[in-house]
């Protein structure tokens, strides 16, 4: 969480005719959060600074949360609590099976169904404690407003950083087969080689992906999508054995 001297000093360098791309290289925070900002500079009131209900298996969390920063949702039930949707692609079964894993790990006594949509599922919980467990939940697209962890779940993608990786991939990312050609003896020749993408809208969930890949050892690289940098690739021989120790393809 910034707190609001930091938020003032943003919002007057923006004052001063800067750029937002230009604050936010200059003060590491996100064009979305600062751009939030310019409508409202306070920070948003919490209830609650810990979850409601520590997650019994913490690696469990870690992973869920990825997924949810990249394919999650959470909405109210009209008779309250609310539920917890992660949309999974119907191409990768076992995906859909860890993520019901993961939300039974993460809220045993909370039912987990499965609701069929046109080429991909919702894996679907109800409960009361998904609000506290996932605080970035809010209105809007995730990419139009801040994503900060609070404290203790930070601590959780610390100790449990593939976890927290093995989610962002299994939700936003992928492991594919690139190709390129070379001349060799005055023969052009054809080269495969694997790389990991993960690509996400959200300035803040990009960081929290990479600042995690590089506390764990894996080199990486942003390549825009036109002008946006919406794609972190993994493509070094030596990261993509880290990762493939690691997390794999999905499945």
């Amino acid at each position: 969480m910034y707190d609001l001297a930091t938020r003032q000093h943003a919002l007057t360098l923006l004052g001063h005719g800067r750029s937002l791309n230009s604050v936010s290289k200059e003060t590491g925070i996100s064009r979305a959060a600062i751009r939030a900002w310019q409508v409202r500079i306070e920070p948003l009131p919490r209830m609650n600074q810990t979850p409601c209900e520590g997650p019994p298996d913490p690696a469990a969390y870690a992973y869920l949360l990825g997924l949810y920063l990249g394919d999650g949702c959470i909405s109210p039930h009209p008779r309250g609590g609310h539920h917890l949707r992660i949309a999974c692609a119907d191409a990768w079964p076992g995906l859909i099976e860890q993520c019901r894993a993961a939300i039974l790990a993460v809220r045993p006594s909370d039912k987990v169904y499965v609701l069929q949509r046109q080429g991909c599922v919702a894996v679907t919980s109800y409960g009361r404690h998904w609000t506290c467990l996932f605080p970035q939940h809010g209105p809007g697209k995730k990419h139009e407003r801040p994503i900060v962890l609070e404290d203790w779940q930070q601590g959780i993608v610390d100790a449990h950083p593939w976890d927290f990786i093995r989610g962002l991939i299994h939700s936003d990312g992928c492991r594919i087969t690139n190709w390129t050609t070379r001349t060799v003896g005055g023969e052009r020749k054809r080269y495969e080689y694997p790389r990991y993408f993960f690509t996400n809208k959200s300035d803040d969930i990009r960081k929290l992906c990479t600042d995690t890949l590089t506390k764990v050892g894996v080199q990486w690289t942003i390549l825009a999508r036109g002008s946006d940098p919406f794609n972190v690739s993994i493509a070094r021989k030596a990261s993509v054995a880290l990762m493939d120790a690691h997390i794999g393809p999905k499945y």
